[in-house]
């Protein structure tokens, strides 16, 4: 392991991650409920896409959202949960400072992806509930790619300034990062410079991404509540608010987490450090468990057709 915590250099060649500060004793009973989430959302999101490319009904813009944000939760969970498992089992707590801003690339970049992709299923809903006659002319296959690669080329751009800012900083005091994986503000915090660039960028990108992204879905649903709640029969009514709640619930399981980290990494100065790491962790691992499970049972042409693949098998 690096002797260099506390000695002076200004490229340190690794950092050294600890995983959950104060709960070291219980890492290797932590691991366990990560590693099933990870196990979840591995073959939760797999399962998506093996039946999204294998049911040509399926074959829409709304399902080609949710096979890209699958492949979001993909890379996110496996961003981190490897090297956090090495951490936990074998005490590899060294990354190299290359993989570290790899990492820290990976887990932001995505991150905003999908906060786009939840843009683009939400004028999806909108389109099919508020002009559904015009829903496949106005959503044609360019049309929907196009959506796809301006939201790839906003994320990867929007990210690329963190790992380049954490790079010129030097880093006199200490090469510990509290926690199992590298975000941006985390090894930020370890500079001896002022990096105040680094803060007002990582909150231009919130309130830029997380914001307008949110106000977009508002905005959005605005019209479908209105267009729902103008229709004539309670059945209808339901029946059509029914093709938004897998939305919805993928929506909150994103946000809220991200809404009460947020929250409590600026204003919770008195919570443990350790329950801070673990926040973050469930931040970052929940939605990529729980997206392919929401979809999986609200979804009824997803849920047929898993069913008939079972059924076939078991014949």
């Amino acid at each position: 392991m690096s002797g260099s915590n506390t000695t002076d250099f200004t490229n340190p060649s690794t950092f050294i991650l600890l995983g959950i500060p104060g709960l070291e004793t219980a890492h290797l009973w932590i691991v366990f409920p990560f590693c099933t989430m990870y196990l979840t959302a591995i073959l939760g999101n797999f399962t998506i896409l093996f039946t999204v490319k294998t049911e040509p009904s399926l074959h829409g813009p709304m399902y080609y959202f949710l096979c890209m944000l699958a492949v979001s939760d993909l890379v996110i969970s496996t961003s981190i949960v490897p090297k956090m498992l090495a951490i936990f089992w074998f005490n590899s707590k060294e990354i190299d400072f290359s993989a570290c801003l790899t990492q820290l690339y990976f887990i932001h970049c995505f991150a905003v992806m999908e906060s786009g992709i939840f843009v683009a299923m939400a004028f999806d809903r909108y389109v099919a509930i508020c002009d559904p006659l015009r829903h496949s002319t106005i959503l044609t296959n360019s049309v929907v790619a196009n959506i796809v690669l301006a939201m790839m080329l906003r994320s990867g751009l929007l990210a690329l300034p963190f790992p380049f800012l954490v790079r010129q900083w030097p880093y006199c005091r200490t090469n510990i990062i509290p926690q199992p994986y590298c975000a941006h503000m985390a090894v930020v915090k370890l500079a001896c410079a002022d990096t105040s660039v680094s803060s007002y960028y990582g909150l231009f990108v919130v309130f830029c991404v997380m914001g307008l992204d949110a106000i977009f879905i508002a905005l959005s649903y605005t019209q479908i509540l209105r267009a729902i709640f103008s229709l004539p029969t309670k059945d209808a009514r339901i029946k059509t608010f029914g093709t938004c709640i897998s939305h919805l619930c993928a929506i909150l399981a994103f946000y809220i987490p991200s809404l009460f980290f947020s929250l409590m990494y600026r204003f919770g100065q008195n919570v443990p450090l350790h329950f801070h790491v673990l926040i973050a962790n469930v931040y970052l691992l929940m939605p990529p468990m729980l997206n392919p499970i929401i979809y999986g049972v609200r979804t009824k042409q997803i849920r047929d057709r898993l069913l008939r693949l079972f059924t076939h098998k078991g014949t």
